[in-house]
């Protein structure tokens, strides 16, 4: 690592959680190991989400669950990406979506998207709700963005459907988070967000698109899987070591 990596080493705090359930494999628990730093950079944040990390805020993390390693990181190829009709028909059905690109931060639109967001997805697909406020909001995503944490906002008739968080990293954008209207739900933004992370990096002579995790048999990662063509990365390589991304096909990599 280079030095301005090893001098943030020194004001790293590093902690892992107790087990708790897992959100993806019922029946399973999860335990997840923590670096946080008030002082990270672009060069800190690149190695460590080559390595299958994900940042919020100034916590850097990974899985680490005992007997259990279905937590695989993908990435699109950039330059051979596959578009289909389906998302041809996003992109169409988006043309007069405006695109606002910004430092992260925090306003009562922000909040108030967030919260309407996940409240429908409680009640579409069973997930824990949680009003959050302000505070919260900040620590996870608009702290510790410094010069490489955008949020890419997008309007439809003047009003905020869609708040996309993502990191710009040496070879590519590492997606955040991504919340939006689900009263725009004919718009395809989950899609047409992901669509325009590809064109950025494109725009910017950037190779991939860091997806986060994709666990087999999940249906909240399944999309995932149909950016083509992608790379995994099994496993979370030290520091120190080259991380090895091999091609990923029809759920398996080989």
């Amino acid at each position: 690592m280079k030095k301005s990596d090893e001098t943030i080493r020194e004001d790293i705090t590093e902690f892992c959680t107790l087990d708790y359930p897992c959100a993806y494999l019922p029946g399973r628990t999860v335990r997840m190991y923590y670096r946080y730093t008030e002082n990270a950079d672009f060069d800190f944040c690149s190695t460590l989400i080559e390595r299958g990390w994900r940042r919020f805020g100034n916590y850097y993390f990974y899985p680490v669950c005992n007997g259990c390693d279905s937590c695989k990181s993908l990435r699109i190829c950039v330059d051979t990406f596959e578009m289909t009709k389906s998302r041809k028909k996003a992109l169409r059905r988006n043309r007069d979506t405006k695109i606002m690109i910004r430092t992260p931060t925090v306003t009562t639109d922000h909040l108030e998207l967030y919260n309407r967001y996940h409240r429908w997805k409680s009640e579409k697909d069973g997930w824990k709700y949680r009003e959050i406020g302000f505070r919260e909001y900040y620590e996870n995503f608009a702290e510790g963005a410094h010069d490489f944490g955008k949020e890419v906002l997008y309007f439809i008739d003047d009003r905020l459907v869609g708040v996309d968080l993502v990191d710009l990293v040496k070879d590519g954008l590492s997606s955040v988070y991504f919340f939006h209207d689900p009263d725009y739900a004919w718009y395809s933004l989950g899609t047409f967000s992901l669509l325009k992370q590809i064109d950025f990096a494109r725009e910017l002579g950037l190779e991939y698109i860091y997806l986060g995790y994709w666990v087999d048999g999940c249906r909240a990662f399944a999309y995932k899987s149909t950016f083509k063509p992608l790379e995994i990365l099994d496993g979370f390589p030290p520091l120190d070591e080259t991380p090895l991304w091999r091609e990923f096909r029809d759920g398996s990599s080989i």
